[in-house]
C-alpha cells in the first residue's frame, strides 16, 4: 500500500485507540513508529506496531497510564511511566529537558516502568534537531548472553548518539550491544529462515544458525567481552540510575500481562554552552572524514526521511490490514 506519512500516522493512531490506548499515548506511539519507518528502520517501524497493539490488548502496556514527572534537581528529570509506553513519558518531558540543557549546559532524563521503546535513535534524533548533542540508552527483558554464558543476562541494550551538523543535518548512530537486533532473529524465525553463524546460541548453549532455536536461546554480544561491557554500561545507565527493572528481572514483552518495566536514559548537552561554532566545526570535520572514505552515520536516514515526506511510505497490505483490524475494536 502506498500511503502518505499523514495517512499512515492516522491509521496507526486509530489502531492504538482501538487496542486500548488513550489519545495522548496513541499519538506518541504512532509518531514514533511512523518516524522509524520513514527513516528506513522498518524492523522497529510499522511492522513493530502489532507488538505494541497486542501488548495493549493483553495488559503488558497500560493504555490508561499517565506518566509522573519529577524534577529533583534543576537538570534532572525522573519519569515513572506507570506501566505505559516509553514514548509518552518522554514526549511530556522533552521541552523541559531541552530548557534545562540550555540553562545548565547539560540535562538528564531517566524513565522507569515503561514498555520497550522501539527505535532508540528516535529520541536522540529529536534532540539533535533541537541543536543538542544526545546520548540515549535503554534496556529490556534479557535476550543476550556474554562470552561463555549459557542464558540471557542483558537485553540487546542499545546505545544511540546524535549531534547537529551545520545546515540542518544530523549525525546519528543507533546500535545494539548484540551482533544483531532481536527483532531480526524473530522475523527470520517466523519466515523459517536461517541466521548467520555468530549471532546466537540455542537453549543448550551451542552456536546455532537456526533462528527458531536462537529465539529459545540467546543472542551473542558483538565483539565478545567488549560488547558485553557496553551492555553492562547501558544496563547501569538505563536500569540502575532510574530504578527500572534489570534485564534479568524484566517480564516478557510478548507473553503474560505484566509490564517489562524497562528504563530509558538520555543525556542532552547544549553545544552553545561551550561556544557557538560546534555545528559548523562538526560539519566541516565530517566532510574531511568523508573525503577519507569514512561513513558518517545519519546521512542515509536523513535522505530517507526526506523521500518519505515527499513520496510517502509503502507498507505491505497484509500488515496494514492487520493493524487496521485493531481500529475496529473501538
Amino acid at each position: 500500500m502506498h500511503l502518505t506519512i499523514e495517512e499512515c500516522h492516522a491509521r496507526c493512531i486509530a489502531a492504538a485507540l482501538g487496542a486500548g490506548a488513550h489519545a495522548a499515548a496513541a499519538e506518541s506511539l504512532a509518531r514514533a513508529v511512523v518516524a522509524a519507518e520513514a527513516a528506513g528502520n522498518r524492523s522497529v517501524g510499522i511492522a513493530h506496531l502489532p507488538l505494541y497493539l497486542e501488548a495493549l490488548v493483553e495488559g503488558r502496556i497500560d493504555g490508561s497510564a499517565q506518566p509522573q514527572i519529577e524534577q529533583p534537581l534543576p537538570a534532572i528529570l525522573h519519569v515513572d511511566a506507570n506501566g505505559g509506553i516509553a514514548h509518552l513519558g518522554y514526549d511530556l518531558a522533552h521541552q523541559r529537558l531541552c530548557t534545562a540543557a540550555r540553562s545548565f549546559g547539560v540535562a538528564t532524563f531517566a524513565q522507569k516502568e515503561a514498555f520497550t521503546c522501539g527505535e532508540l535513535g528516535y529520541f536522540a534524533r529529536r534532540l539533535a534537531n533541537e541543536g543538542m548533542v544526545a546520548i540515549a540508552a535503554t534496556n529490556g527483558p534479557a535476550l543476550i548472553t556474554v562470552p561463555g554464558g549459557r542464558r540471557p543476562v542483558y537485553c540487546t541494550n542499545p546505545l544511540a548518539f546524535a549531534a547537529p551538523l551545520g545546515e540542518g543535518g544530523v549525525l546519528l548512530f543507533d546500535q545494539s550491544s548484540s551482533e544483531t537486533a532481536f527483532v531480526k532473529v524473530r522475523q527470520a524465525a517466523e519466515r523459517g529462515e536461517t541466521i548467520p553463524q555468530g549471532w546466537a546460541i540455542d537453549a543448550e548453549g551451542r552456536p546455532t544458525t537456526d533462528a527458531a532455536a536462537a529465539v529459545e536461546g540467546a543472542l551473542l554480544t558483538f565483539g565478545g567481552a567488549r560488547g558485553a561491557n557496553i551492555a553492562l554500561m547501558v544496563e547501569i545507565l538505563a536500569a540502575g540510575l532510574g530504578g527500572a527493572n534489570w534485564s534479568l528481572d524484566a517480564p516478557s514483552i510478548s507473553q503474560g500481562s505484566a509490564s517489562p518495566g524497562t528504563g530509558l536514559f538520555i543525556v542532552a548537552i547544549a553545544p552553545a554552552a561551550f561556544g557557538p561554532e560546534f555545528p559548523n566545526r562538526l560539519a566541516a570535520h565530517a566532510r574531511r572524514l568523508e573525503a577519507e572514505g569514512v561513513h558518517i552515520p545519519g546521512r542515509g536516514k536523513a535522505e530517507m526521511l526526506k523521500n518519505a515526506q515527499r513520496e510517502g511510505l509503502r507498507i505491505p497490505r497484509r500488515l496494514m490490514e492487520a493493524i487496521d483490524a485493531y481500529a475496529e475494536r473501538a
